[in-house]
């Protein structure tokens, strides 16, 4: 069995389920770590909210990342600077240090193992690289270093190191904010219409609503299925290990992360699309095996990452043409900090203040990006294929994925147990009945 190394915790919390219709001021779909931060915020304001999750609080993503807290998202800042201009990069940037730093603030008072860390990005091939990063983010202003070298179990042509970022424990972080919140669990929002939504047990009307739920759930507005796809990867948690001091990710796409937790060393790795083929733990392990082959592996466990066309996440109104619905979504695997980004953004739009991060995050924002045609050719591809086994969120073809014993929807992201009951969305229902989803001999 996989799980992550933040569940093995005594206690969670529990709330009531709704039972019957209700009616709040702002409803928050979803229970991650954005949810809830969104409804701390607005608990703060003396706002009227109501959160509602479809299980249980923090068993979605939030309990599969590896938690990291930090405005170094890979080699984002030269790209930025290039494609959006060093203004909106440098609102990118400042955003992003609000949440590092709210993040502090906030666990200073909660229990949650926060420590201050370096975090770095290097490069095995490309020394060049580093090194244009390193001059983007002295640029907007803070001291980012190069280094030849880190105590990690290969040479790197260079890295950028960001000093005062940070980790946690994100289920010990989210069990004592959700503490008091006006949450309701094992309430499945199936259907949003206006200012309703729908339950399994009743209809909750509300004047503002927010999505959530990793991938939104709403097609008919926003295109996020043509916005968005999902990446999957993978953690080995390891015994008898060394400390790397600090948090490392490769910018290639298929290199490693590493970041210790107590005694474990935890490595990332082995992505790919959802519904793809991709390393996954063996490519983890064959590594693990050659680099530290006294380590002991005591965890392992895989997430997913909705991935936008630009590197940006989609956080405001959900359309041009919703001024009462919001979305938070497209984290690019920097779920932490967009998530805290996505909260304060949203509870000052929500409460009608500025905020000047507002048009870099907006959900419309330009569309037209290369990544734009290999999501609708993988979404065409799949609707054409012949197959029996398909997911009910637009149609498309399911594959079969025998590590994890699931079946994955490579279009959009949906992922189904063997018998068809719903683990990930966008889809909001079951793939099929048991009996027609045989896995493959």
């Amino acid at each position: 069995m996989h799980q992550s190394v933040w569940t093995d915790i005594e206690q969670k919390n529990e709330f009531k389920t709704l039972d019957g219709d209700a009616r709040t001021d702002v409803l928050i779909i979803g229970g991650g770590i954005c949810g809830v931060l969104c409804a701390w915020f607005l608990q703060q304001q003396g706002v009227d909210y109501m959160l509602v999750d479809k299980g249980r609080i923090g068993e979605g993503i939030t309990q599969n990342t590896t938690a990291k807290i930090t405005f170094q998202h890979g080699l984002i800042y030269d790209k930025l600077i290039r494609s959006l201009g060093r203004e909106r990069a440098a609102l990118y940037f400042a955003a992003n240090q609000k949440a590092v730093a709210q993040y502090r603030e906030l666990a200073s008072t909660i229990a949650c193992d926060f420590e201050e860390k370096t975090a770095g990005v290097y490069s095995r091939t490309d020394r060049q690289k580093i090194e244009k990063e390193v001059r983007a983010v002295n640029d907007l202003g803070f001291p980012a270093e190069f280094v030849p070298h880190l105590s990690l179990p290969f040479e790197i042509e260079g890295a950028v190191l960001f000093p005062n970022q940070a980790q946690f424990h994100p289920l010990k972080f989210l069990s004592v904010l959700a503490q008091n919140l006006n949450i309701y669990q094992y309430t499945h929002v199936h259907m949003v219409e206006n200012h309703t939504a729908w339950t399994n047990h009743g209809r909750i009307t509300a004047d503002k609503i927010i999505i959530a739920t990793h991938f939104p759930f709403l097609n008919h507005r926003g295109s996020y299925f043509l916005k968005l796809y999902q990446s999957r990867s993978y953690v080995l948690a390891l015994k008898q290990a060394p400390d790397v001091n600090g948090m490392f990710i490769d910018e290639a796409k298929d290199g490693f992360s590493f970041r210790n937790y107590k005694d474990l060393l935890l490595r990332g790795g082995g992505s790919h699309r959802t519904g793809k083929s991709g390393g996954k733990w063996q490519e983890l392990r064959i590594f693990a095996e050659s680099a530290y082959p006294k380590a002991q592996e005591v965890y392992s466990w895989a997430t997913q990452d909705c991935m936008s066309l630009d590197a940006i996440p989609y956080i405001g109104h959900y359309s041009r043409h919703t001024p009462n619905l919001y979305v938070a979504t497209g984290y690019n695997k920097w779920g932490m900090t967009s998530s805290m980004v996505a909260a304060i953004l949203l509870s000052d739009l929500i409460l009608e203040r500025e905020n000047p991060w507002k048009d870099v995050f907006s959900p419309s924002r330009t569309i037209l990006k290369p990544q734009l045609l290999v999501n609708g050719l993988e979404a065409v591809g799949n609707l054409l294929a012949f197959s029996r086994k398909r997911c009910p969120h637009m149609g498309c073809t399911l594959k079969w994925n025998p590590q994890e014993h699931t079946w994955d929807c490579p279009c959009h992201g949906s992922r189904f147990e063997e018998n068809g009951k719903l683990i990930d969305n966008p889809s909001n229902r079951n793939a099929s009945s048991m009996e027609k989803m045989h896995p493959p001999l």
